[in-house]
């Protein structure tokens, strides 16, 4: 029981006879009642904030490495993006040796890459003939790119509706030159 004690009502000093006041007491239990009531409502009414992720597939890990068969492409429909350092990202279409489109250094947003990424989504759905044979990316970040630029890859890819892209952290050394623009 929950109680609110306010005193007992004076003393004896002074050598008066006073009448004696009862003490005045608030019963607190209903309220700590209501209390707990209420704490357990809210408790379970609330429902808890649900964490904002992108669904990201990854292969399976392979135990026997030698059982990889490399997979050839069709270069008319891959694009390699290279993510560098200060926010500089490269693009090229097909090989670097002999491009399609690019190298170019590209901004992010809607004006720099998601541009590109559509344009370029729509002439290999026209090269093909095909719309389940669309453009593949190939992300490749640097050890020297921010995790922020690899973020805002991934979500230009869910923008564009980019279905096939790969991150490889791997470069040839005419990459990694390129990437450093020598």
């Amino acid at each position: 029981m929950a109680e609110l004690n306010t005193g007992d009502g004076g003393g004896g000093k002074g050598g008066k006879v006073r009448s004696k006041k009862s003490n005045a007491k608030v019963d607190l239990t209903a309220m700590v009642d209501l209390a707990f009531l209420l704490i357990t409502f809210f408790m379970l009414t609330t429902t808890l904030s649900k964490p904002q992720s992108m669904s990201l597939g990854l292969p399976d890990k392979d135990d026997d490495p030698t059982k990889n068969k490399d997979i050839k492409v069709d270069e008319n429909r891959t694009m390699t993006l290279l993510l560098g350092d200060d926010n500089k990202l490269v693009y090229y279409m097909g090989l670097l040796a002999t491009p399609i489109g690019g190298p170019k250094e590209m901004t992010f947003g809607k004006d720099g890459i998601r541009k590109e990424l559509l344009s370029r989504k729509v002439s290999v759905v026209e090269y093909t003939g095909k719309k389940d044979k669309g453009i593949i990316v190939i992300i490749k970040p640097s050890k020297k790119s921010n995790y922020k630029n690899l973020v805002d890859i991934l979500d230009e890819m869910a923008i564009t509706g980019v279905e096939t892209y790969a991150i490889v952290p791997e470069f040839t050394p005419e990459e990694q030159k390129l990437l450093e623009g020598k």
